[in-house]
């Protein structure tokens, strides 16, 4: 004979109502996997009505079927994107949580001035498309170092410094030709002699390539006698030998002489063939001297910002001049 529990489905529900939590958009639950379908999942996250999740919010990624993701009776964390509807279902995502973390990684890297390595997916009219930790990267053409079309390097990866991360605007720009810099920069030394070849003449001085980067050659470093344009010394495309005065890896900058290469003073303007014949020998002296002195050099006058020099422009800022071709870092 049953027995009577005197409770019944009504006093069942008014006590599911008495401690129903409270889920509001923005909060993250735990959830259980109970139903798969086609286009989405059912999930349990202890409210009346079984929450949804929608294929497009199961991952950072883009996915065809639930199954790569979810798995029945999976409990893992949900991020509650919608209030309940008018069937008091709620709508879940696990995308945002992924986008969440993602933002929070890279500006740990960023932080950390990392250097990140990333494929060419996609380009666009200002530059070139990558993903970094499944976040939309942007490189503005003028921080791609490649003589090739931006097209060709589709599906090459490369390394990568961080411009800008901006969670709040959706924006993450990134620079190769910065991590090129960087890598080739640890490579060189004060007092070190290099070829390299002019690329631009500018007032205040001239733009040296060395090996892919490039330095500045300020006017009041090539030679000891007075010059009033560089234009009357260089020529654009000459191969000149210059030692390095100044590194600054965190700020980009190198910094150039020949005027400390000068056997006389006035060698660069009236015989500059004499300077490269004798610029190891100036070179080695100068490197005497520096180790002999007890007081470090002075800052070298000033060095343009090698982001800004290696094309010889004037600099680009990459908000004014590729907004329209900046793309958001999450994608809708």
């Amino acid at each position: 004979m049953p027995t009577d529990i005197g409770f019944t489905l009504e006093d069942f529900a008014a006590l599911l109502d008495k401690y129903d939590y409270h889920f509001s958009p923005g909060d993250v639950v735990a959830g259980t996997v109970f139903s798969l379908e086609p286009r989405g999942a059912l999930i349990d996250i202890g409210a009346k009505t079984a929450a949804y999740i929608p294929i497009q919010e199961m991952s950072i990624n883009r996915i065809d079927n639930p199954e790569e993701v979810l798995q029945s009776n999976e409990t893992r964390e949900f991020f509650i994107l919608t209030d309940e509807n008018e069937d008091g279902q709620l709508t879940l995502s696990i995308r945002r949580i992924e986008y969440m973390r993602a933002w929070e990684r890279v500006r740990q890297l960023q932080n950390e001035d990392a250097t990140v390595r990333s494929s060419v997916f996609a380009t666009n009219r200002g530059g070139a498309l990558v993903r970094i930790e499944g976040l939309r990267g942007f490189i503005p053409g003028s921080h791609i170092s490649s003589r090739r079309p931006k097209e060709d390097l589709v599906g090459e990866e490369l390394p990568l410094k961080f411009l800008e991360v901006d969670e709040d605007r959706n924006r993450l720009v990134l620079s190769h030709r910065r991590a090129l810099v960087e890598r080739k920069m640890n490579r060189l030394e004060v007092g070190e002699v290099v070829i390299g070849t002019v690329r631009g003449l500018k007032p205040y001085g001239a733009f040296i390539d060395i090996g892919g980067v490039s330095g500045l050659l300020h006017i009041s470093e090539i030679s000891h006698d007075h010059i009033d344009t560089p234009h009357s010394v260089f020529n654009v495309n000459d191969e000149v030998k210059v030692m390095i005065i100044d590194l600054d890896a965190e700020r980009g900058r190198i910094s150039l002489s020949t005027k400390q290469l000068e056997p006389e003073p006035g060698d660069m303007v009236k015989n500059p063939q004499i300077v490269y014949d004798m610029a190891e020998e100036m070179a080695a002296k100068y490197r005497e001297k520096m180790l002999q002195q007890s007081q470090p050099q002075s800052e070298v006058e000033e060095a343009i910002d090698i982001e800004d020099a290696v094309s010889a422009e004037e600099p680009i800022e990459v908000e004014e001049a590729f907004e329209e071709d900046l793309p958001s870092a999450v994608e809708e």
